[in-house]
C-alpha cells in the first residue's frame, strides 16, 4: 500500500470544516485505491497568532517541508483585522509559498453543466460552457517587492513596488506552455505592457519562450480587456498565464462565473512534486461553525492533489467524478441552493460525494 504524508492547515474560520471534509474524502478514495494517507496539523493563521503570536511559526514551515504535500483551508477574519500588516494571518500565506518556493499558482475555473443556471452571465454567452485554467506567478510581482511609508509630494504616502527578473517570467511561462500542451494548445499571456515596464518585460520574454513551443498557439492580452472578456465571451480562453497581482484578481472573477466561489479549487507548485492545494476562497467568518460550508473546493483541491503531486490519476478522476455525479443529481449547499431548494450541510455534501465514490 502507497503512504502519503500529508501536512494540514486548517487555519480559520471555515477552514477547519472544510479541511475535515477533504481528509474524509481522501480516506474514502484511498481505500478504494489502496493508497494510505497519514495527516498531520500545523498551526498557520489567526489559529497561530493566538497560539503562538505569530502567523507562520517555524514548526509549521519545518512539518510542510517534510510532507509530502500540504492541503489548507483558509486563513483570517475580523478578530485580527487591526493588526499589523507582518502580523496579519494573510502574511503566512505568502511566507509558507516562499519557504516552499511554490511560484506557480494553477486555478482551474470550469462552469460545470449542472450549474449553468447559476451563473450569473445570459444564457447564450454559456451556452457551450468553458473550461479556463489560469496560471499565477506566485512569489513575485508586488505582493513580494520592497514597500514602505514615506515623505511623500503631498505628504504621507505609503508605496508597494512591482519587480519581476527574467528567471522568474521564464519559469512561469514555461509551465504556462506545458499546460496548454496538455489541453487545447491556446495561450493568453496577459498584462498591462501598454503602461509597466514589468509587462513590456514580461511580454518581451513569454515571446521568446513561445519559440520553444510551435504547437501551441499565444496572443497578448492587456489585463483591463481580460477582466472584460472573462465575463463577455468566457470560452474563449484555455490557459491563462499573468503575473501576480493580475491573476489574483482574474481568478477571483472567474470563480465567480461558475457560479459560486465555492466550487474552485487551487495548486501551488514548485519546480518538484510538492505542493499545497487548497480552495481560492476564504474563510467566510459569518458562517463558521456553522456546518454551512461548501466543502467541494477543497474537495477538489484533493482531487488536484493526487494528480499533480502523487500522480494518482485514477483516484483523482474518482474523485471529480463524484462531485459531477452530485451536482448533477440536484444536491447542493447554502451557497448554490435557489428557489427555496433544500440546502445540504458541509457534513451531508461530504457525505453524498463519498456515497458516490
Amino acid at each position: 500500500m502507497k503512504q502519503y504524508k500529508i501536512g494540514l492547515l486548517r487555519g480559520d474560520g471555515i477552514g477547519p470544516e472544510i479541511v475535515d471534509s477533504a481528509v474524509r474524502v481522501l480516506e474514502a478514495v484511498g481505500k478504494k485505491y489502496d493508497i494510505s494517507f497519514a495527516f498531520t496539523p500545523y498551526l498557520i493563521g489567526g489559529a497561530a497568532i493566538d497560539s503562538c503570536g505569530e502567523p507562520l511559526p517555524k514548526e509549521t514551515i519545518d512539518g510542510c517541508l517534510a510532507s509530502d504535500s500540504v492541503l489548507l483551508g483558509a486563513v483570517g477574519g475580523p478578530k485580527w483585522d487591526t493588526l499589523p500588516g507582518h502580523l496579519r494571518p494573510e502574511k503566512a500565506l505568502l511566507g509558507i509559498r516562499a519557504a516552499m518556493g511554490l511560484f506557480t499558482n494553477l486555478r482551474p475555473a470550469k462552469l460545470y453543466p449542472a450549474l449553468k443556471d447559476e451563473c450569473p452571465l445570459r444564457a447564450d454567452i454559456v451556452e457551450n460552457g468553458f473550461d479556463i485554467m489560469i496560471v499565477r506567478e506566485l512569489t513575485g510581482g508586488i505582493y513580494f517587492g520592497e514597500r514602505g511609508y514615506r515623505e511623500g509630494k503631498y505628504g504621507e504616502e505609503a508605496f508597494d513596488t512591482e519587480a519581476y527578473s527574467r528567471m522568474e517570467i521564464e519559469r512561469i511561462a514555461r509551465v504556462a506552455f506545458e499546460t496548454a500542451r496538455k489541453r487545447r494548445k491556446k495561450l493568453t499571456s496577459i498584462d498591462k505592457a501598454n503602461v509597466l515596464e514589468t509587462s513590456r518585460l514580461w511580454r518581451k520574454i513569454v515571446h521568446e519562450i513561445a519559440a520553444e513551443y510551435p504547437d501551441v498557439e499565444l496572443s497578448d492580452m492587456l489585463v483591463d480587456n481580460a477582466a472584460m472578456q472573462l465575463v463577455r465571451n468566457p470560452s474563449q480562453f484555455d490557459v491563462i498565464v499573468t503575473s501576480n497581482m493580475f491573476g489574483d484578481i482574474l481568478s477571483d472573477e472567474a470563480s465567480q462565473i461558475t457560479g459560486s466561489i465555492g466550487m474552485l479549487p487551487s495548486a501551488s507548485l514548485s519546480g518538484g512534486s510538492r505542493g499545497l492545494y487548497e480552495p481560492i476562497h476564504g474563510s467566510a467568518p459569518d458562517i463558521a461553525g456553522q456546518n454551512k460550508a461548501n466543502p467541494i473546493a477543497t474537495i477538489l483541491s484533493a482531487a488536484m492533489m493526487l494528480l499533480y503531486a502523487f500522480n494518482e490519476t485514477e483516484a483523482s478522476e474518482a474523485i471529480v467524478s463524484a462531485v459531477d455525479k452530485v451536482l448533477s443529481e440536484g444536491y447542493r449547499t447554502a451557497d448554490l441552493a435557489r428557489g427555496g431548494a433544500c440546502a445540504l450541510s458541509t457534513t451531508e455534501m461530504t457525505d453524498k460525494i463519498i456515497e458516490r465514490l
